[in-house]
């Protein structure tokens, strides 16, 4: 048997005595899950805004992914860590830090899903309100694993075998971010930030981001980066009202 096959058992075994075997995990709902929409639709306002880098990001790198021959067959990967369109970064993670007071909001029922397909993540940073499900799925026919290393929710380590195989969990508590990387495949990241609120987006092409359905107030908006960490701003919305943003990271 050879060194990989190897792997891919223990992991499979690891997977199934450490989990127990199931493919859900049941958490508490949060305070926040059996409440009305506090948002008022005839005064609500927006944020819209980018993310800019000043410098030259490092180039992007050859992934090596000799180690299984699967992955090796999906063609050449590169790392992600800055994605640079139109002089914008994406993947940052934009959110409402601060500023929404004790107001509670409902918690979706529909699922998240993050994605193992190529041997990467998908999407590799996304938002998530605490006690929303997260579905993760494994689209290869490859051995993956997922761990998630929180702070301050449970720690899970979830293998998948098989092609098709899904697992649920959800998050209690509000962190941001909590990574989750492949034990299996160590070039396989992503990062989900667990919020009490739908206050949140991603920056896509060009750095743009958008965030509507703001209750009029004073917020601190942060913006988190992998490499780059956070940046931090005060903004005020008034009624119906829509304002721009712009975060510059430098390298």
């Amino acid at each position: 048997m050879n060194t990989y096959l190897r792997l891919c058992l223990a992991f499979l075994l690891l997977g199934s005595i450490a989990c127990g075997g199931g493919n859900s995990e049941n958490a508490a709902t949060p305070p926040g899950a059996a409440v009305a929409d506090p948002v008022n639709a005839e005064t609500a306002g927006g944020l819209k805004g980018s993310i800019k880098l000043e410098g030259t990001p490092p180039a992007a790198q050859t992934i090596n992914r000799r180690s299984d021959p699967y992955c090796e067959q999906q063609g050449e990967a590169k790392t992600q860590n800055f994605i640079v369109s139109n002089g914008g970064l994406e993947d940052v993670f934009v959110y409402v830090k601060d500023g929404l007071g004790d107001m509670r909001f409902p918690v979706p029922t529909t699922a998240v899903v993050l994605d193992q397909k190529g041997c990467t993540y998908a999407p590799r940073v996304f938002g998530i309100q605490a006690g929303q499900p997260l579905e993760i799925l494994n689209s290869d026919e490859t051995l993956h694993n997922i761990h998630a290393l929180p702070m301050n929710n449970r720690e899970f380590n979830r293998g998948q075998a098989l092609k098709g195989l899904k697992h649920t969990h959800v998050f209690t508590t509000a962190e941001v971010m909590v990574p989750f990387k492949c034990d299996v495949h160590n070039w396989m990241n992503a990062w989900v930030g667990v919020l009490n609120h739908p206050f949140y987006t991603v920056s896509g092409s060009g750095g743009a981001f958008d965030i509507q359905r703001l209750p009029p107030g004073t917020y601190s908006i942060e913006a988190w980066h992998e490499k780059l960490g956070t940046q931090t701003q005060m903004v005020t919305i008034g009624p119906k009202e829509t304002k721009e943003l712009s975060f510059t990271f430098k390298l």
